[in-house]
């Protein structure tokens, strides 16, 4: 079957990053012609100008529909596009050069429905966000069971970079109502209806992710409070990895108490931990400031993605009713 790739982009009130990510499109090793489609969701600050701005470089398509959350935003450009296999990006990564070379020749080599890589810093990135992206990836953190090559789970395609053939795509209907958690709710379908994904290491993105700790924050208790969620929806995917950094939290809170009444043991072995983190980060981002800043990231990812998987679990359980009445704020209409 020959592959034809439509680049699929949900975007909300961000021009500025939908230029950088057609910038590095139109540096593509590709020799194979592709498109591009551009979903405006409901933006009040668009990118319309930004996508006028490659028409002679890209074979693009620029779309504006009403708010309705980035997965329908992402299954209506795939409807619209004109090619057999999708890539979902999001506005916010920057894609090297061998991108698509690297993902159509792992495809042509051993072809799957559904693919998806991994996500690493650019050398533009600010100290923050290059210290939220090592915890983001890190097997150390939960990026050790948000599926990857190393993951201790079955490899779960992300969002922000992942292929879908249009036959995975018809067969399961796309993205659901829930943002986030929508990128492993249509994985765990896509399971379901028969079809394959893999892990393509080559290729990768360069993922902004967010620039403030409080954004960071608000993130990563979202994905806390989807997860009970998606447990709920499958529970043959409910894994005792999932209460990690919950478990976490409560110890670190517990070591700290009996720190002082006690003793220091428990609060030495979390000092062993962030002392690997920091080594970790230091020798991977070879800067002391970005080492620190990435202990602190940690502590908000597993405080937040905690807390929220606590709340959530502890909602489904005390409210019998459909998840979309108990956490409504996770889900579009």
């Amino acid at each position: 079957m020959e592959l034809m790739y439509s680049i699929v982009v949900p975007v909300y009130n961000r021009p500025d990053e939908t230029d950088e990510l057609l910038e590095s499109l139109t540096a593509q090793t590709f020799e194979h012609p592709f498109e591009v489609v551009i979903v405006e969701d409901g933006s009040t600050e668009t990118s319309e100008k930004i996508c006028e701005k490659y028409r002679e470089q890209l074979d693009i398509s620029y779309y504006f529909k009403e708010n309705s959350g980035p997965g329908d935003s992402r299954n209506y450009g795939m409807r619209k596009a004109k090619g057999n296999y999708f890539i979902i990006l999001d506005s916010d990564c920057i894609l090297p050069p061998e991108y698509l070379t690297a993902a159509d020749e792992s495809l042509r080599e051993n072809y799957v429905d559904c693919f998806g890589g991994p996500d690493a810093s650019h050398s533009s990135f600010t100290t923050i966000q290059k210290a939220i992206s090592y915890a983001m990836t890190s097997f150390l953190t939960t990026g050790g069971i948000r599926g990857h090559k190393n993951a201790v789970d079955k490899f779960q395609p992300r969002s922000f970079n992942m292929g879908i053939s249009k036959a995975a795509f018809e067969k399961t209907q796309g993205f659901g109502k829930i943002h986030p958690g929508e990128d492993p709710d249509l994985t765990i379908r896509i399971w379901k209806a028969g079809f394959e994904t893999k892990f393509i290491e080559k290729a990768f993105v360069y993922h902004k992710r967010r620039i403030s700790w409080k954004k960071f924050y608000k993130q990563v208790y979202k994905f806390g409070l989807a997860r009970p969620i998606l447990n709920k929806w499958h529970p043959h995917t409910k894994k005792i990895t999932y209460w990690f950094p919950a478990m976490f939290v409560l110890a670190l809170a517990a070591a700290i108490l009996i720190f002082f009444s006690l003793s220091a043991i428990p609060l030495l072995l979390f000092a062993i931990y962030f002392t690997v983190l920091f080594l970790d980060s230091l020798v991977k981002n070879k800067s002391i400031v970005i080492a620190f800043l990435s202990l602190y990231a940690v502590l908000i990812q597993f405080l937040g993605y905690g807390y929220g998987f606590l709340r959530s679990s502890f909602l489904l359980k005390l409210n019998k009713e459909e998840p979309e009445k108990v956490i409504p704020e996770l889900f579009f209409d």
